[in-house]
């Protein structure tokens, strides 16, 4: 057995089943130039022949006093793995409906906390494979990067084994087994050391909470958000809507106002959130803030887990004018990784921990509706720069799939594909209404950059 990180224990104890903690992606396809009509199901019958599962897939969590990995011993591939069809006309409508659906299950836990879909019946003769895993098993980062090593930069490649077969590298017994038991005065030793590392960035993250900044207006804090429609209680039901747009136009209005591309699609995202709540007469006279996770997983990292630190982001959404709103964007932006640049990365970790412990309790007793801990998460997570393939079939877009909780009932996230940038919005059907306007808003925002430069 494997104990499971804190923050990876977190995602367990929050879930809930209005609250399901899982992420998703949703790949489409197209199949090689010269492919059967019964390419789709051969490639089905051929994954669901691995009928056994490598590590992290055949771990299910167990509660021991704490949570646990523990191998599957009945493990069944058919629980897991799925092939479905689309209804006519298998327009892409039909697919995300097919999606959301598949987004508002929980999970059994009693299994190994995955799924996916292999979906066919698309218009154009593409194939989609909808994938989630539980957030416990991996963060953003780690799920990318899961994904792009399940696939190959070769078109030629065939019989590649399923995610839940492909070969891993072999890992140590101290990595992958519980700790041994140590004496009192070790254990007591050992967590003094530890409470020393994450001190300086859990009293950091305390003082957020209390830290005065109203006559910042670039300033970003815990508390700092005004209520808004998405700061309320949510249904199991989802919603979700995506669209991708060329990475060249985001870089060329970054460029030509100074801001990075992270600065760039969160000014994006804030203009298209700005004329949504406009539109639904509900836009608050003070500006949205944004929790925004940062990676800080290094490139060595073990596969799985979470390794994500927290920054706040004005997203000045009360500010009319899309130049003037970028420009506080990127200054939230910028003095916020100035706070954590100095830390540690588990000081990072504990950071965002303290700022966001209370969370939980504002939700629980409605504070939330009041004065909000945050309004929504913005995430972008970078993705792979060269196409890739799936046993010969062309990967042609990625969209993520995320989270929204109670008092967050929308999520954006956003992931990066060769020149493509897809933004995926996550919401609560019921508390977010008409979301596919969203997309609309979004290429108007767009618009409103592309005009000033």
């Amino acid at each position: 057995m494997k104990a499971l990180s804190p923050l990876d224990a977190m995602f367990l104890l929050l879930e809930h089943r209005r609250q399901p903690m899982h992420v998703a992606g949703l790949q489409l396809f197209t199949p090689p130039e010269g492919a059967s009509p019964d390419f789709v199901a051969s490639v089905v019958e051929s994954m669901r022949a691995h009928r056994e599962a490598r590590a992290p897939y055949d771990q299910r969590a167990i509660f021991r006093g704490m949570w646990f990995w523990q191998k599957d011993e009945h493990f069944d591939v058919d629980h897991h793995f799925r092939h479905l069809a689309l209804p006519r006309p298998g327009r892409i409508r039909e697919l995300l409906a097919m999606s959301s659906r598949l987004h508002g299950t929980l999970m059994d836990r009693s299994r190994p906390l995955w799924e996916m879909s292999v979906i066919e019946g698309l218009q154009d003769g593409r194939f989609a494979i909808f994938s989630k895993v539980h957030h416990a098993m991996f963060d953003g980062v780690s799920a990318t990067r899961e994904a792009q090593k399940s696939l190959s930069e070769d078109p030629d490649r065939r019989d590649m084994p399923p995610p839940w077969a492909r070969p891993r590298g072999r890992r140590s017994d101290e990595a992958t087994a519980l700790a041994q038991p140590v004496s009192p005065l070790n254990a007591l030793l050992k967590s003094l050391r530890m409470n020393a590392r994450i001190f300086p960035g859990a009293y950091k993250g305390y003082l957020d909470l209390f830290r005065k900044s109203r006559h910042d207006r670039a300033a970003a804090t815990p508390f700092q958000a005004p209520p808004s429609m998405f700061n309320v209680p949510i249904s199991s039901s989802r919603r979700f809507a995506a669209q991708s747009y060329s990475l060249a136009r985001i870089k060329r209005i970054g460029k030509a106002f100074g801001a990075t591309v992270n600065d760039t699609v969160l000014a994006i995202c804030a203009g298209a959130l700005r004329e949504y709540l406009l539109a639904h007469d509900a836009l608050p006279a003070e500006p949205l803030i944004a929790m925004v996770p940062v990676s800080v997983r290094s490139a060595d990292s073990p596969e799985g887990g979470n390794q994500v630190a927290f920054i706040m982001a004005n997203l000045a959404t009360q500010i009319e004018d899309p130049v003037d709103r970028l420009a506080i964007i990127t200054a939230s932006t910028h003095r916020a990784k100035e706070r954590i640049a100095k830390m540690s990365s588990l000081e990072q970790m504990a950071y965002a921990a303290a700022a966001l412990s209370p969370m939980a309790l504002a939700t629980t007793l409605g504070f939330d509706r009041v004065r909000p801990v945050f309004n929504l998460v913005i995430s972008n997570v970078p993705g792979p720069t060269k196409p890739l393939y799936w046993n010969g079939a062309r990967l042609d877009e990625s969209y993520p799939v995320s989270i929204p909780i109670d008092g967050q009932a929308l999520n954006i996230t956003l992931t990066s594909y060769c020149d493509q940038m897809a933004f995926g919005f996550t919401a609560c059907r019921r508390s977010v209404p008409s979301m596919q306007r969203l997309l609309d808003f979004t290429e108007a925002a767009f618009g409103a950059l592309e005009a000033r430069i």
